[in-house]
């Protein structure tokens, strides 16, 4: 059902009763009458998407103008609607934040990551300044994943992946729960349809019989309560889906050893009575050893504050209580917005803004990587929301992500503390700097100005913070070391011609340069020594452009030019092609992956899948993006395992089916586990990921075949 602009309007009315909602009534008309005519893919007026965002903003009970930017967020993507007129109609908060959810649709980049990657950061950065550009990024990307059925398959798995990766946890950091459990539930449903139709359909069904089960539980707590005089609430609620889909896969569960589906929670009025309801459900059921977090004294970065506890319940069933006030449990239903105070007239105090000062650290360090993988990579790692907390051996409290190691926290103190740290001591001891945190260590960081970042941290860090500091570290020492490498690999050829280098460059520098599309003599000697290009093609084109020389001095192709390999079919890197290039024999990439390509010294680009764990920590100036060609007449190589149930006959029936696909199978092999499954490896050929896809969907369909996966590894 369609928003109304009064159904708006009614819900300002609830919590600012007083307030003057001409300016949110100005941007509805404005809105109407730019996106008059404009459909969305539903069939539906453009329109019914800015009120649906509006709407949402006024559940979060935000501001006023936030509810105009809401109706306006599309204005200037979508219609002839500018930035200018924005700000003189609607005045300069407003202006500025639609600009900042606007995305950068009129520039030309060089792939789609690219403008992924750009179009974020530009929000970051301009979330940083304004909080609530965030909030109507969330609310809009939230009516979108509502509305996604009409979108084509590719792209709804593509928007419910960054949902996924950069929108819930944004949401999450926040702390809007609501927000971040129904984009989880909605990627969840597009990325992976069957899992969820099926955990759907199970949940549901335990529900249902877990009924008496919760209002007994339910009561319990309630006459335990009114035993010691405390007033309270009790509720029990089912977790979202996707939580427990995370849980099964990530502790390797079925369903029906997930006995928390239900999460019980005692609201109560003071934080005093909190801890002493937390005595009374342990008097009642014994609780979990380990189990236990106090999010009250060490509330999360979001402001989350509650007591969770695990217990043994009635008939031996684990069951997790949440103990918190009244107050808590709105920040923990609305995050920020819970302390919202634009709304009121009043700048956010300075209090206010400490929970969210992570958002201007993500913008302050994202600045540095320029890489798009890189970038998108360290935004997701800094998107999860903080686990541990651990202590300074002042007391002060610094707050990580799971899995953080020392090296992170020395990074935290100060860059330099990190660049320079030589050791760690955790709770009084020594440890290797690749030791993880936990929850209430106690840090000590040493340092030496002799110690500097080594690649191997980029293994261990996880925080984005380190990672950037450690690489950005690493890519100045490199770009140094390379460039006096140029410059030496230029003097000795140079010299070997009779001609002195340093005289050439200072007199023909600028020309040098440009030969080339550089804009600095440094460019020059730092692509000779990472081999982009060649001392020997500098010194032929300086013998023939500066000395005339005929003969020998011809002017040679660029050193990673020449007919490309056959197997490689036609690559394109950069708009150019006939590019000497070698498929990496790690990954086995064929046309279809997600690629990148690597500039070797003196053999050409490497070609890896993205995913690919050997490019993980190269030099982003050795990344080339990659496209592939159409690859017709080309074949490559690919490893398929198939599990299947071991009856004779077997590797015959899925051999014919790879060969009904017109597939060449080069290698076969069979191996019988001791629990009577057959393990098939295959050597296929294939022409691209739709051919392997053809083959995988064949085999799949095999009587007794239980799983079928592409094997990325060396192929001999």
């Amino acid at each position: 059902m369609m928003v109304r602009i009064n159904d708006i309007l009614d819900a300002i009315n609830i919590y600012l009763p007083e307030a003057d909602t001409g300016l949110v009534e100005k941007a509805y008309v404005f809105s109407a009458k730019m996106h008059a005519g404009q459909k969305r893919l539903s069939g539906e007026p453009y329109l019914s998407h800015p009120l649906a965002v509006s709407y949402i903003l006024a559940e979060l009970k935000l501001d006023l103008a936030s509810i105009a930017a809401g109706l306006l967020h599309d204005a200037v993507e979508d219609t002839l609607a500018t930035t200018e007129e924005l700000a003189e109609m609607f005045g300069k908060d407003v202006a500025f934040i639609v600009d900042g959810v606007t995305k950068l649709s009129k520039l030309q980049f060089q792939s789609s990551l690219y403008k992924q990657a750009e179009n974020i950061r530009k929000m970051i950065l301009a979330m940083s300044k304004d909080i609530r550009v965030l909030l109507i990024k969330l609310a809009d990307r939230l009516h979108n994943m509502r509305t996604l059925e009409f979108q084509k398959e590719i792209k709804q798995k593509a928007i419910a992946a960054e949902t996924l990766d950069i929108y819930a946890p944004l949401a999450s950091r926040l702390g809007i729960d609501w927000i971040k459990q129904e984009l989880e539930d909605l990627s969840f449903k597009y990325l992976y349809a069957d899992d969820y139709a099926d955990l759907k359909a199970r949940v549901e069904e335990r529900l249902g019989q877990r009924k008496a089960y919760v209002e007994e539980v339910k009561d319990m707590i309630a006459r335990r309560m009114a035993e010691y005089a405390f007033s309270c609430r009790v509720l029990g609620r089912p977790k979202h889906l996707y939580s427990i889909y995370r849980k099964m896969n990530t502790r390797n569960l079925p369903l029906e050893q997930i006995y928390d589906l239900m999460a019980f929670r005692i609201i109560l009025k003071s934080t005093k009575e909190c801890y002493e309801a937390l005595g009374i459900v342990h008097s009642l059921w014994k609780p979990v050893p380990g189990r236990f977090k106090d999010y009250i004294s060490l509330p999360k970065a979001n402001m989350y504050q509650s007591l969770h506890t695990t217990l043994i319940g009635p008939d031996g069933e684990r069951m997790e209580v949440q103990i918190r006030t009244d107050e808590m449990d709105q920040v923990a239903r609305e995050g920020i917005a819970a302390h919202w105070l634009y709304k009121e007239g009043r700048i956010l105090t300075k209090e206010s803004t400490k929970s969210f000062e992570w958002l201007n650290q993500l913008a302050e360090w994202q600045r540095e990587l320029q890489d798009p993988r890189e970038f998108l990579e360290s935004v997701k790692m800094d998107l999860f929301p903080n686990e541990i907390w651990v202590l300074t051996p002042a007391g002060e409290v610094k707050e990580f992500p799971r899995g953080a190691t020392l090296i992170d926290f020395a990074y935290a103190i100060h860059t330099e503390v990190g660049h320079h740290c030589s050791g760690a001591k955790l709770n009084g001891r020594l440890v290797q700097l690749n030791h993880e945190m936990q929850t209430g260590d106690v840090v000590e960081i040493t340092t030496s100005p002799r110690h500097v970042p080594s690649r191997d941290w980029l293994k261990f860090a996880k925080t984005g913070k380190a990672i950037a500091r450690i690489r950005q570290w690493i890519k100045t020492e490199e770009r140094s070391k390379s460039m006096a490498l140029g410059k030496e690999l230029c003097e000795k050829e140079f010299k070997r011609h009779r001609i002195d280098f340093n005289e050439a460059l200072k007199n023909k520098g600028a020309e040098m340069t440009q030969w080339f599309s550089f804009k600095h003599p440094d460019d020059l000697l730092l692509s000779v020594g990472y081999g982009k290009i060649s001392q020997v093609q500098l010194v032929k084109r300086y013998m023939k452009e500066v000395l005339k020389v005929k003969g020998e001095a011809e002017f040679w192709e660029d050193v990673v030019k020449a007919k490309p390999n056959e197997k490689e079919g036609m690559i394109t890197i950069n708009g150019l092609d006939n590019i000497m290039t070698h498929i990496s024999r790690c990954c086995n990439p064929v046309p279809g992956d997600d690629v990148i390509g690597y500039i070797t010294r003196g053999r050409g680009i490497t070609i890896h899948r993205t995913t690919c764990s050997n490019v993980k920590n190269i030099d982003p100036e050795r990344k080339v993006e990659i496209d592939w060609g159409t690859g017709e007449g080309y074949i490559y190589p690919v490893k398929i395992e198939t599990l299947a149930i071991d009856k004779k006959g077997i590797l015959a029936e899925v051999s014919n089916v790879i060969s009904s696909t017109e597939t060449n199978i080069s290698d076969a092999r069979v191996k019988i586990r001791p629990d009577g499954i057959a393990v098939l490896t295959f050597i296929v050929d294939v022409t691209g990921t739709e051919h392997l896809r053809r083959v995988i969907s064949g085999i799949r369909r095999c009587d007794g075949v239980t799983q079928v996966r592409r094997v990325v590894s060396k192929i001999s």
